[in-house]
């Protein structure tokens, strides 16, 4: 998280989400390693190869949004349509970046565009990892675990 500072939360006029493009999936990729290092360490996992790897031969710019922080890129998400919903397939805040409200303003986003469209919202977090508990507090209901990952749904508020 971020290492016990007392860094204030930041607002939504701090944050910016940009589309991301070809060019920024290395990036993406190394910030998705940094960002999954401490849960896949904790259940020996982390394998950096495999993650960049993962990430990298499902890329898609146009699922993808950068987040920024006063131009900085903190981190980014992916949400994809489903059949049933979307999937928010990744969202990841760089270490340096967790706990000052990030991903938080993300999830509304998010959510207010699935509401608009009426469509729930679906995402898996690895069994161990603190997401859990954020998706939780978030209004996410988990419906299944697999071997390694808990899956959640939210479902959709009536827009209005």
């Amino acid at each position: 998280m971020n290492g016990g500072a007392t860094t204030p939360r930041r607002s939504m006029a701090d944050i910016r989400f940009r589309e991301a493009t070809e060019a920024d999936a290395q990036a993406l990729a190394s910030l998705r390693v940094d960002a999954m290092r401490e849960s896949l360490e904790r259940i020996g996992r982390f394998d950096p190869a495999r993650a960049r790897d993962r990430f990298l031969a499902g890329f898609s710019p146009r699922h993808t949004r950068r987040i920024l922080l006063r131009g900085e890129t903190a981190g980014f998400f992916v949400v994809k349509p489903q059949v049933h919903g979307l999937l928010l397939d990744h969202l990841y805040v760089s270490p340096r970046h967790q706990g000052l409200g990030i991903g938080a303003a993300v999830l509304a986003q998010v959510f207010a565009e699935a509401d608009l469209a009426g469509q729930p919202v679906h995402v898996g977090a690895l069994r161990e990892s603190a997401s859990n508990r954020f998706y939780q507090r978030h209004g996410f209901v988990l419906v299944e675990r697999s071997e390694f990952d808990n899956h959640y749904v939210r479902h959709a508020y009536a827009a209005g």
